[in-house]
């Protein structure tokens, strides 16, 4: 059986969900830029719940709304929220991104997603794993035309993605007139090839700030940059 996952403030089961917490989600969670003006938060593809948690932990927003299509991840998401010492701001929806963007009228402040992508890489023998990494199930066009109805006047939208579909992920938000207003690439150590692309989207085009963050020096250092970003989370940090 998969171990809960601890935190800081709370804890996170996740036996039951094909994907399991790993550094993205952590990452966008820890990264993504929320300020008092944030009342509202959607997060688009929920899994375990966990990025709706750390945001609940990060901002005073009134409203922290999930959507998930996995019945087994919903159910699980649902009970990670009501667990948590925010379970009256967290709410999920058991339904398709699709579905939700047309039966919805609210707007949020803030929209996260780290979706699900696929490479060949990510083959496993885990079908339901497969699945959920599996871009077909929110293809970027799909997930981008949805958050520019979703996303209020001033509203951002946040996603992680693999580095090698940032140009595309950038040119598909244009034609919905999303702008990138902040990019952070990330590496695994200081030698290695940039692994993911942060994205923090907005209806204003501006001068954006990019920069690199690297996660460790050698196995288990762990960079000042990222220990920093993630400190309030993990409990070794």
């Amino acid at each position: 059986m998969t171990k809960p996952f601890v935190f800081k403030d709370f804890t996170v089961h996740q036996d039951r969900c094909a994907m399991k917490i790993g550094t993205d989600g952590v990452l966008l969670g820890a990264w993504v830029p929320i300020n008092d003006t944030v009342t509202s938060i959607l997060d688009i593809g929920a899994g375990t719940g966990i990025i709706a948690l750390m945001t609940a932990q990060r901002s005073q927003a009134e409203v922290i709304d999930a959507i998930e299509i996995d019945v087994d991840a919903y159910e699980q998401a649902v009970e990670n929220f009501e667990a948590s010492p925010w379970g009256d701001r967290l709410f999920c929806y058991h339904a398709s991104f699709q579905e939700f963007v047309s039966e919805i009228d609210d707007q949020y402040d803030l929209l996260i997603s780290n979706p699900p992508f696929y490479a060949e890489d990510y083959k496993t023998s885990d079908i339901k794993r497969d699945m959920a990494r599996f871009e077909d199930a929110l293809p970027f066009e799909h997930l981008l035309i949805g958050a520019s109805k979703l996303l209020s006047h001033k509203g951002k939208f946040a996603m992680i993605i693999p580095y090698k579909e940032e140009t595309r992920a950038i040119d598909i938000a244009a034609q919905v007139n999303l702008f990138p207003q902040k990019i952070t690439r990330v590496k695994g150590t200081p030698a290695s090839e940039i692994k993911r692309s942060l994205l923090l989207f907005g209806r204003d085009q501006m001068n954006f700030e990019a920069n690199e963050l690297v996660i460790e020096t050698k196995r288990h250092h762990y960079t000042d940059a990222y220990i920093n970003l993630t400190k309030a989370f993990y409990l070794k940090m």
